[in-house]
């Protein structure tokens, strides 16, 4: 692929990992389109023209993959990056709520993946990259429906990396820690609180609260993406920052026990209870 012909799609673009990963295509002289649900009320970005995307949406998803297709004959790469979090322990969250962050964090990104991979299968080349999270491979205590999600992502991301290879398309998931964005100030609290939760609940959102202005710049997610999209050679995972990196590290040498109590210690969760008598039946 070449870059004075590729057309980008980038998901969420109004803002934060999304801008800076359109600014960054569009830098380096791809034709790029970035999404925003209220275009008119987006700040416009150098070199990026806007469209309107609501990914919940289907009719919006087809809308708007066809108004690229429409202006520029073509979409080379698909960045899905549009999301957001909910703060809160998993049982304070309702059903509705969950499929709620699911059908934006994970659905959209199937819908918009479902409409765009046919223009790749046919002109046999491509890329899909997908903005995941390092809580794509560790546990997020308090963010447990987010972490999901991107747990999610994850494996629908390899699955569709084996199944599209032969078509010339390739798949990889960047995987950013934390992140100076408005993340925390997007996120919503979770719908059902419960008292017993919340002296924790408030610790974890003052962690996140100190850590994302303390994060990697947009910058740096932005230049792992690029790097994903244009490499001869894709890998599929791809952390993004040193914080990341350390993570995905961690997570591959060592030992569960001593990760799991890591997890726990930052974020001052109590020890867990002693287990009781195992039942005699238990097999």
């Amino acid at each position: 692929m070449t870059q004075r012909t590729s057309v980008v799609l980038v998901t969420g673009a109004s803002s934060g990992i999304g801008q800076a990963v359109a600014s960054a295509f569009a830098a380096k002289g791809f034709e790029v389109f970035g999404t925003s649900r209220n275009p008119q009320r987006t700040e416009p970005i150098a070199g990026v023209e806007l469209v309107q995307l609501d990914v919940t949406d289907p009719e919006s998803v087809e809308a708007a993959v066809a108004t690229v297709i429409q202006r520029a004959g073509r979409i080379d790469i698909l960045v899905n990056n549009a999301g957001f979090g909910v703060l809160g322990a998993a049982e304070e969250s309702s059903t509705a709520q969950a499929q709620q962050l699911f059908d934006t964090n994970f659905f959209g990104l199937v819908r918009m993946t479902r409409e765009v991979l046919p223009h790749l299968r046919s002109q046999r080349s491509g890329r899909i990259i997908n903005i995941g999270s390092v809580l794509g491979f560790v546990p997020a205590p308090y963010g447990a429906l987010y972490s999901a999600s991107k747990h999610a992502v994850e494996g629908y991301s390899e699955s569709l990396d084996h199944e599209t290879r032969d078509f010339g398309v390739r798949v990889s998931v960047v995987e950013p820690g934390y992140t100076k964005t408005s993340f925390d100030a997007a996120a919503v609290d979770a719908d059902s609180p419960i008292d017993s939760y919340a002296p924790v609940r408030e610790h974890v959102k003052n962690v996140l609260r100190k850590s994302i202005p303390a994060g990697d710049e947009p910058a740096v997610v932005a230049q792992a993406v690029v790097k994903a999209a244009t490499s001869r050679t894709p890998k599929l995972r791809y952390p993004a920052g040193p914080l990341a990196r350390r993570l995905a590290v961690l997570k591959r040498i060592a030992p569960s026990a001593l990760f799991d109590s890591g997890v726990r210690k930052a974020n001052k969760l109590g020890s867990a209870p002693k287990p009781g008598k195992v039942p005699q039946n238990a097999r």
